[in-house]
Formats: structure tokens, sequence, C-alpha cells
């Protein structure tokens, strides 16, 4: 009886340590050896087994209430390749999202693609249209006007172009 004593009280000791995160190599290398009398023997299994069913417990309900893990989002071969792309020019160039969904068009993906892969990369098209203005004032001369003319022409919105000609100073 002492030695399925011994051998419960370590498997209690392990899967309690393994619970909390923390393994003490000391509490489940060592046999425990006990000298206490009948009585003390099963108190003790009393506790550990009231504390392994609390642990289950508090497991099985921490399961319950936590949030499920959220679907992955299925996307297909060509949406995923068309944001890549959209990733990828924004990274070197600036895009209206007008003129980033023709770009995309032109290199063979569908509108649909195009539209969703440029509306998931979360582009500030304010910044972009800033970034072209400086791009276009780094090689030639624009007044105001021309400027944000030049920007509506390349798909900003006029807003989007006032925005960036305001950026850049003009």
């Amino acid at each position: 009886m002492k030695i399925t004593i011994i051998a419960a009280f370590m498997a209690v000791t392990a899967l309690l340590s393994g619970c909390s995160g923390t393994t003490n190599s000391t509490e489940t290398s060592m046999p425990v050896e006990t000298s206490a009398t009948d009585n003390s023997i099963v108190e003790s299994e009393a506790i550990a087994e009231e504390s392994t069913s609390e642990e289950v417990e508090i497991f099985s309900d921490a399961e319950e209430v936590a949030d499920p893990e959220p679907v992955a989002e299925k996307w297909t071969v060509s949406q995923e390749n068309a944001l890549g792309s959209a990733e990828s020019y924004l990274a070197y160039s600036s895009f209206s999202r007008e003129g980033l969904i023709k770009q995309l068009e032109f290199e063979g993906y569908s509108n649909q693609d195009s539209t969703w892969a440029v509306d998931m990369v979360n582009a500030d098209w304010k910044e972009q249209a800033a970034k072209s203005a400086q791009s276009y004032l780094d090689y030639s001369s624009f007044s105001r006007s021309g400027l944000i003319d030049q920007l509506e022409f390349e798909g900003y919105t006029r807003a989007q172009a006032e925005y960036g000609v305001d950026q850049v100073g003009l």
C-alpha cells in the first residue's frame, strides 16, 4: 500500500508541478518515504485528490470561458499574390488607391482581386499623395494648382491631393 501511495503522491506532485508551469526536480525525482500512520497517509491522499480535482475544474472552466481561436481567413492564391504585389509596389513607390488597382490589373489580376488587395494593405492615401507630390517636385517644377491637378490625374481624390501639396509646402 505504501508503494501505491508513494506512486500516487508522485503523480499528483508531477501533475501539480506541470499545471503551475514550474518543475521542481527534487519533488518529482526523489521518492517520498513516510513513517506516518495510515491515517495521515489517507489524509494526504484526500488533500491530493481535492487539489487535483480543483485544478481540473479550474482548467475546464478556463476552457469554457476562453474565446475560441480566430478562424484563419481563406484567401485565394490570386488574392495572396495580388496582396504581395500591392505591398511590394508601396514599399518602393507611391500610388493612389485607384492607381494601384489599375497597376495590379495591368499585371493581370482581376479587378476583384486587385481591389481586395489594395484595401487589405491599409495604406494612408494622404501620405501616399504627399510622397507622390514630393517625387514630382524632385524632378520638375509645379504650381500649386498644377501639382494638385497632376495628383488628381494619378487617381488621388481632391482632398488627398491638397493634403499632399500642403505637405511639400505649396
